[in-house]
């Protein structure tokens, strides 16, 4: 599998995942380009950013 589709069923799951997989995913994904995390990062709630920040930190 080429990091594509593998960037895509991360996507996939991203998508589908309650907050806590979300962030869970988010902080746990490796090899992502910058673009993939924008990516992923544009498919989170607005309103709950502080949670991806306090679990980055």
């Amino acid at each position: 599998m080429n990091q594509y589709n593998d960037f895509e069923r991360v996507k996939e799951e991203f998508d589908a995942a309650d907050l806590n997989r979300k962030v869970q995913l988010y902080v746990t994904a490796e090899g992502l380009s910058q673009d993939q995390y924008k990516d992923l990062l544009k498919m989170f709630p607005v309103n709950e950013l502080y949670l991806l920040e306090d679990a980055l930190q």
